[in-house]
């Protein structure tokens, strides 16, 4: 393991062992274990995108939208304050099962979620929470109001907003990911993909998500489809 996926992996375990505490879960209950089980999903071989390091980026844009939302008291009667701990449970599990083959992968990590925080003595109704945002990211489409699950999903999709050489490796990793596809399918189906993505009339819910990552996602995936249409 080199030197920056040690350094990863031990803030990983810090940042889970202070969240899960954050949620209620009782002193006498070991967040170690869970945190093996998580790390040794998310470093499964099938996966080239969905690593450890794309949960330490959810997880550190998470911190920056959870700031920017307590920096602004919420307007009563735009909805419920958010819930940083949730979230951040919520993205552990997001991926915790990856398959590039499959598609319930969302389902089955929410429903690994289900099992293992009423184990470690978290309450019900974040279990829940945790569960409704992970099954969320299959459509990354939260409710208006819905503020947990709008600063999950940008935080999730944030990475469309990088600079053009970070996008460009997001794009190759995602590419290595369905390395069993064919090039034609694949570049059919991406193309697809980023089709809806831009007719999206918002990428991005949260007010800092929509000043700071819309612009410069649009771009990214523009830039990407109009490569693959040229290959075509």
């Amino acid at each position: 393991m080199t030197s920056d996926a040690t350094h990863r992996e031990q803030d990983l375990r810090a940042r889970w062992e202070r969240t899960t505490t954050a949620a209620g879960a009782p002193a006498d209950r070991d967040p170690t274990p869970y945190a093996d089980r998580l790390l040794a999903a998310w470093a499964e071989p099938q996966r080239k995108y969905h690593t450890t390091a794309h949960l330490a980026d959810v997880l550190a844009r998470i911190d920056v939208l959870a700031d920017q939302a307590a920096d602004h008291a919420p307007d009563p009667a735009a909805g419920p304050a958010v819930d940083p701990a949730a979230v951040r449970l919520a993205a552990w599990f997001h991926d915790a099962v990856y398959r590039p083959d499959r598609s319930e992968n969302e389902e089955r990590s929410a429903a690994l979620a289900e099992r293992a925080l009423p184990e470690l003595g978290i309450g019900a109704a974040t279990t829940a929470e945790v569960a409704r945002l992970v099954r969320l990211t299959v459509t990354h489409d939260p409710a208006p109001g819905d503020t947990n699950g709008e600063v999950l999903c940008d935080a999730d999709l944030a990475v469309l907003a990088g600079a053009p050489a970070e996008y460009a490796a997001y794009a190759a990793a995602v590419r290595a990911e369905y390395g069993f596809v064919p090039d034609g399918a694949f570049r059919d189906g991406r193309a697809a993909v980023l089709r809806q993505l831009l007719a999206l009339p918002r990428l991005f819910r949260t007010p800092y998500g929509a000043a700071h990552w819309e612009g410069p996602a649009r771009a990214n995936l523009a830039r990407e489809l109009e490569g693959l249409i040229s290959h075509t």
